[in-house]
Order: structure tokens, then C-alpha cells, then sequence
């Protein structure tokens, strides 16, 4: 199981080209799996990028989630309360971006890898990752 980092997500969704092999690879595996994870938080991250005009996506947002919920495997986490608590009480140190916390901690409470480039998150040592 895998967790997408919001950024992971779009790059897979609109420009894969900017993935490793390695990472295409596993999230091709993990699809065949049902396994590939996307926090719905990660929603809420993609139409602020919108919003504040750093990402311009090629249909509206609504339509683009219901695309990718259509994809065989690909599954939406919801924040539930265990995650939501889980984001507050992370071990060590850890930064206090709230949208990296609370992906952080869905990866942790569901047991799964999270795939991202972010060097904050893959230094913290709490979180396997992938890269």
C-alpha cells in the first residue's frame, strides 16, 4: 500500500514524465493491488494551488477528481478522527505545515509507504518513503 504526496499525485495524474521509473513502477504494481492511497486533503491542497493560480489543471478540478476516482485501484483516504489525531501527535520532530501532517499521518496509521519528493518529509524518520 501507498500513500501519493499531493505533489506525486498531480505529476502522476498530468506529467509522469517528472516520476522515477522506480516510482512509476511501484504505483503501476500498487494500482493492480488496490492499493495506491491519496489523502482527501490532498484535494483541498490541489484547489488551493488552483485557486492562488500556481497549478492550472487541463479540465475543472471537479471533473479532474472524478477522473481519478474512476481509476481502477486508486482510492481517496478520508481524514478520519485516528488520522486527525495521529497528525497532532506525530513522533519526533517534525515540521508544522498542517496538509504534510496530516498526510504524513495517514500514511503511518494505514501502514503504508508514502511516495514523495519533499526532503522534509523523507528525512523524517518516523514515515517510510519513496523516491
Amino acid at each position: 500500500m501507498i500513500v501519493l504526496d499531493t505533489h506525486v499525485w498531480v505529476w502522476w495524474i498530468c506529467a509522469p514524465e517528472n516520476l522515477s521509473p522506480t516510482v512509476q513502477e511501484e504505483i503501476d504494481r500498487q494500482l493492480a493491488l488496490h492499493s495506491v492511497i491519496v489523502s482527501t486533503f490532498s484535494t483541498w491542497e490541489v484547489a488551493m494551488l488552483i485557486a492562488k493560480d500556481r497549478l492550472q489543471l487541463s479540465v475543472d478540478l471537479t471533473e479532474w477528481v472524478r477522473q481519478c476516482e474512476r481509476i481502477p485501484g486508486f482510492v481517496f483516504q478520508p481524514i478520519t478522527n485516528a488520522i486527525a489525531l495521529a497528525a497532532v501527535n506525530l513522533p519526533g520532530q517534525f515540521h508544522p505545515d498542517p496538509a504534510d501532517r496530516l498526510i504524513v499521518a495517514t500514511a503511518r496509521v494505514l501502514g503504508a509507504t508514502l511516495v514523495t519528493g519533499d526532503q522534509k518529509i523523507r528525512d523524517y524518520r518516523y514515515v517510510r518513503t519513496l523516491w
